[in-house]
């Protein structure tokens, strides 16, 4: 997840940014659903045809979207419930084209087929984390942290799918084994918060001393 220093800086530019679009009356859920519909136009259009480099800029650009939506939704000064579950949902969706796109270059035009397992691992293993965390929250249940969230996925599969389409060699091959081995591992910690947090609440806490117990012995 971005830190708070990361989070300052780029407040900077989305804040403003965010208080003109709602000044003129855009919505945040229109700002996010514009941002998922050309992360996965890009995803599925120019990953496929090897323009790797190219399908990156595309995408994080579109990704900044998900930044922007949530800064517009803090000018306007309240969020709704359905903004945050589209929110969520399109996140799923954009995520899910991204990597879904690495495995069809793998598959196709890359012939990198053990590669594409890797792609495949990193769909399946981040749509888990995601998973986890919402049915976690949905029982009650607080689950934070892991080793790799969205923002890390993304940043590292971008970054691969990038220097690749730019010749550097092996940076895909890098980028995707070792997220998901890290998502695969983010997926055992994820349960693992599950389950203390359950235990934790199905731990009765100790009962109050009632008079008979409290009364000194005589």
């Amino acid at each position: 997840m971005l830190n708070v220093f990361a989070r300052v800086h780029v407040n900077r530019v989305t804040e403003p940014l965010a208080r003109w679009l709602v000044a003129r009356g855009v919505a945040p859920d229109v700002v996010t659903v514009a941002g998922t519909v050309g992360s996965v136009a890009a995803a599925l259009w120019f990953l496929p045809r090897d323009e790797l480099f190219v399908g990156a800029a595309v995408i994080t650009l579109f990704v900044l979207f998900d930044l922007l939506d949530g800064a517009m939704a803090r000018a306007r000064g309240h969020s709704t419930v359905f903004g945050a579950v589209l929110d969520s949902t399109c996140d799923r969706v954009a995520d899910g084209a991204l990597f879904a796109g690495l495995a069809w270059w793998c598959l196709g035009v890359g012939e990198q087929r053990v590669l594409g397992v890797a792609a495949l691992l990193c769909l399946v293993a981040g749509q888990l984390v995601s998973y986890i965390k919402a049915r976690a929250e949905g029982a009650g249940l607080v689950v934070e942290g892991g080793l790799v969230e969205r923002a890390e996925r993304l940043i590292i599969a971008l970054v691969g799918c990038g220097l690749h389409g730019l010749g550097v060699p092996y940076a895909l091959h890098v980028a995707l084994w070792v997220l998901a081995v890290a998502s695969l591992w983010t997926v055992g910690q994820r349960i693992a918060i599950v389950y203390r947090a359950a235990q934790a609440r199905a731990v009765p806490p100790p009962a109050a001393p009632g008079p008979a117990d409290a009364a000194p012995n005589p």
